[in-house]
């Protein structure tokens, strides 16, 4: 299986977990973050990710593609979900946005490869978001904004091992967020939520995106 992949892309990231866990090969392709006719060419649109399976097949939506690659041998997230842990999910990814996206491109990741792309990445959130220096000069009070969530996500916490004490998907949608804002410097996760990710990170063998 293959693997397009934004580097920073958190969905991305639930792909490459959950492939991980199972001790499975996928192969990466990172893409240009301006190269959409690569994206085009797969799948008849821009979008990442993008799994193509062994049969040639491309896949596009993330959740999907996790549950792909766990029909493949034996299960290993066979934890009870908690909607506590999707709502969670669902109230940070709005917060997160503004302290993670203009740090991006500043870290070197291979989809801002070229001056291009770099810039096309720029130009094309900042329509979104507004002017990334303005942003990353509200950083304190971004990051005020995000730790009542992470307190509360430090309570829900049931094991470093797992969130619900047993690898399930909610692992697969908390795990990717808390990779994304531990990129902002600065941000100190609660103590179970920082023993979670890092131990989380290293069961995977992924390293920490850089923070800046």
């Amino acid at each position: 299986m293959r693997l397009y992949l934004f580097e920073h892309c958190s969905i991305c990231f639930r792909v490459r977990m959950a492939a991980a866990l199972k001790r499975l090969h996928l192969q990466e392709t990172v893409v240009l973050e301006d190269d959409s006719a690569t994206m085009i060419d797969l799948v008849g649109k821009r979008v990442i990710p993008i799994l193509v399976k062994d049969d040639g097949t491309p896949m596009l939506e993330s959740m999907d593609m996790v549950a792909h690659i766990e029909s493949i041998g034996d299960p290993v997230l066979t934890g009870l979900q908690r909607p506590e842990i999707t709502a969670w999910a669902d109230s940070v990814v709005p917060k997160s946005v503004p302290l993670t996206m203009p740090r991006y491109p500043l870290l070197g990741l291979p989809e801002f490869g070229t001056v291009a792309a770099r810039d096309r990445y720029i130009v094309r959130k900042r329509e979104k978001l507004g002017d990334f220096v303005e942003l990353r000069a509200k950083t304190r009070e971004q990051i005020d904004a995000l730790m009542p969530d992470l307190e509360q996500l430090d309570r829900l916490i049931e094991s470093p091992m797992a969130v619900n004490g047993k690898l399930s998907l909610d692992d697969i949608r908390v795990l990717p967020l808390l990779r994304s804002v531990a990129v902002v410097k600065g941000l100190s996760f609660p103590n179970k939520v920082r023993d979670y990710f890092e131990t989380m990170m290293n069961r995977i063998g992924y390293q920490p995106l850089p923070a800046i």
